[in-house]
């Protein structure tokens, strides 16, 4: 890679537009705090806000998506009643759910990483991708969770794993709801997937070929 490439990567800024739909989909994580259902005895409510996270991922890449779950995290910690319940993020870390807050920042990232390679076309591949992509990152979450589960209650890890079970069911869906959103929404606006934009664009400059865009 030339050096004139290394420097403009490297120097590349944040624009306004990134700011502002790292700002929106934290907004949109907040906004589907509204759903918390009390589930068993653990103390975990069934919520929306997991599939925000994978929907940030998806759509933004893990650049952008993993920046705005990092967003809507911090201003819970800043006593925002952003959570599930609308209740601040300070409460949730005392609490048995603040292993799956962990577990939010680390697959709103990983969900981006693992989208990055999935087909254009097909569509319905690109769907699947997302799919398992999703599924895999809500498995981290059930352990993420699991773990906080075992420091903030009396439970094993294996009572704590099973406690998961009454999500799997509603967890299934909004995957695959997010995959299907996802793949229409970068259909319609490819451009919003800017990190694989960037990678490819960066690869061509690197080997000396003219730019073309990423269908």
């Amino acid at each position: 890679m030339s050096n004139r490439t290394s420097t403009a990567r490297a120097s590349r800024p944040v624009s306004a537009a990134d700011i502002a739909v790292i700002a929106a989909f934290a907004a949109l994580i907040i906004v589907l705090g509204a759903v918390s259902i009390p589930v068993g005895s653990a103390g975990v409510p069934i919520v929306l806000q997991n599939m925000g996270v994978l929907l940030a991922g998806m759509i933004l890449g893990w650049r952008r998506g993993g920046l705005a779950v990092l967003l809507f995290l911090g201003v819970g910690f800043l006593g925002v009643p952003n959570m599930a319940g609308w209740t601040p993020a300070l409460t949730s870390v005392s609490g048995p759910t603040v292993g799956y807050l962990v577990g939010y920042a680390v697959t709103g990232i990983l969900v981006g990483l693992l989208c990055e390679f999935a087909p254009r076309r097909p569509q319905w591949l690109q769907v699947t991708w997302f799919i398992l992509a999703g599924a895999l990152c809500v498995g981290v979450q059930y352990l993420s969770g699991s773990v906080g589960l075992m420091l903030r209650t009396d439970m094993d890890f294996g009572a704590a794993l099973v406690s998961n079970g009454p999500f799997i069911p509603g967890d299934a869906a909004k995957v695959v709801v997010a995959a299907l959103v996802s793949a229409a929404v970068l259909r319609a606006v490819p451009d919003l997937r800017r990190d694989r934009r960037s990678r490819v664009t960066d690869s061509a400059e690197a080997a000396g070929r003219p730019v073309t865009p990423v269908a």
